[in-house]
């Protein structure tokens, strides 16, 4: 649907779903505007009292969460109550998934007492969770929610690695054309301990079997590392096989 929502743009009618001839509500022209911003995360739309997954979040959040998954109007979708929000990030976040929770910027009783009460109700992105990144939101919002919950074994689960939750970046950089054709290189790495402000950084020659990264790598074992747009082949295999594992 939001494939078909985009080649609708050439159209004198960008409310029309291209592929179904149907209109799209203006929830749904809503949530495409933000999914054009936040494509790699799963969003969760705030509607009332419950939150709202659309189109391939949707199906994702019905694989990973086990909830119910059908087809409004143009697009899939499942939802989940407000109370039970960081339960459901938790689990999503634990799976790997980047997750954007969008909330309504006006309440109900206020949007009835102004002049715009028939309007669809304004949204905002609050709220970008990472796996390495979820524990220190919750940190600073000195919130748990889950363990006020009957919901330990998922918990367990999820938090096994919140005490060593570094977030890892790498760079590298081949001081000549003959050390890349060997396969020497430069790497530099950052890492970072969000809930308790940690920093680790260092530089160091490696060779072709990256030995020395992959010992930093292991040692850290960091939940999310960010890469480069450009990686040698050597390091994007030692990371894709460490990742793997």
């Amino acid at each position: 649907s939001l494939k078909s929502y985009e080649n609708s743009q050439n159209s004198s009618d960008t409310n029309l779903n291209k592929r179904t001839r149907t209109i799209y509500t203006p929830l749904e022209l809503q949530f495409i505007e933000m999914k054009k911003k936040y494509k790699d995360a799963v969003l969760c739309v705030e509607c009332g009292y419950k939150y709202r997954f659309f189109g391939e979040d949707a199906e994702i959040a019905a694989k990973e969460l086990n909830i119910y998954c059908h087809l409004d109007h143009n697009f899939m979708t499942a939802s989940i109550p407000s109370h039970r929000l960081f339960v459901h990030v938790r689990r999503l976040v634990a799976k790997g998934h980047k997750v954007g929770v969008i909330k309504q910027m006006e309440t109900a009783a206020l949007k009835a007492a102004g002049e715009n009460k028939s309007s669809l109700f304004s949204r905002k992105l609050t709220a970008l969770y990472t796996k390495a990144l979820y524990y220190f939101s919750e940190h600073l919002l000195h919130v748990n929610p889950l363990l006020k919950l009957d919901d330990s074994v998922d918990v367990e689960g999820v938090t096994a690695d919140v005490p060593d939750n570094y977030l890892l970046c790498i760079c590298e950089n081949g001081d000549s054309l003959k050390d890349r054709k060997k396969g020497d290189i430069v790497t530099g790495i950052m890492a970072i301990q969000p809930t308790t402000g940690e920093v680790i950084f260092d530089s160091f020659r490696d060779c072709a079997s990256r030995s020395e990264l992959e010992g930093r790598v292991l040692r850290l074992q960091p939940v999310e590392i960010i890469l480069p747009s450009r990686l040698s082949d050597q390091s994007e295999k030692l990371i894709h096989s460490i990742t793997s594992m």
